[in-house]
């Protein structure tokens, strides 16, 4: 007996959201980088409802961090309103945004042995890779489980990979620029 699969012919998307918060953290980093953006998410839906990085666990807080699940109406971005973004889409097949998601769902289930690559970022600065255990920055964990899933493939250490990286990226479509809060599926929330 033959076996059919079912198409779905519904385009998937990933969706990469790069910030600026202006948090001191991120003006430090922007001293140096120059780039518009420091902070890099990956998200399952244009709504962002399903969004993770490594970033801070909590807003005050800037030295616990590791990974997280972010909320556009909770933590960093309530602490900081003002934050600047700009979100990209990226069309995926089904296996690949499955295998993105199986790929996510161990980092969730394992959250407390991830820490944050606060040392990473001095070997981005000096184009070293500085790779220590159960540690990411966010740009290191959004190429990262990218390259996991084989969506991207990197031209070197994911470890090295910036949040600029994403810029211009080929099959990248950007969705909105301008204020987090101004988008209009979360405008329309508040």
């Amino acid at each position: 007996m033959v076996k059919w699969r079912k198409l779905n012919l519904k385009k998937k998307y990933i969706y990469i959201l790069l910030t600026d918060t202006g948090t001191l953290f991120s003006k430090t980093i922007k001293q140096y980088t120059k780039a518009p953006y420091n902070h890099a998410s990956i998200a399952f839906d244009l709504n962002l409802n399903e969004m993770y990085s490594f970033g801070r666990r909590n807003p005050r807080n800037p030295i616990n961090s590791g990974f997280v699940k972010e909320d556009v109406f909770e933590g960093i971005y309530r602490a900081y309103p003002q934050t600047k973004c700009v979100l990209y889409k990226l069309e995926v097949d089904e296996e690949k945004l499955e295998k993105l998601k199986s790929i996510i769902d161990k980092f969730e289930k394992n959250k407390n042995l991830y820490y944050y690559n606060l040392l990473g970022i001095v070997g981005v600065a000096f184009n070293e890779p500085i790779e220590p255990r159960n540690s990411f920055f966010c740009s290191q964990f959004v190429g990262e489980v990218l390259n996991r899933a084989g969506i991207i493939f990197w031209d070197k250490r994911t470890s090295l990979v910036t949040p600029n990286d994403f810029r211009n990226l080929p099959g990248f479509e950007v969705v909105y620029e301008g204020m987090l809060l101004e988008y209009e599926p979360i405008k329309s929330k508040i």
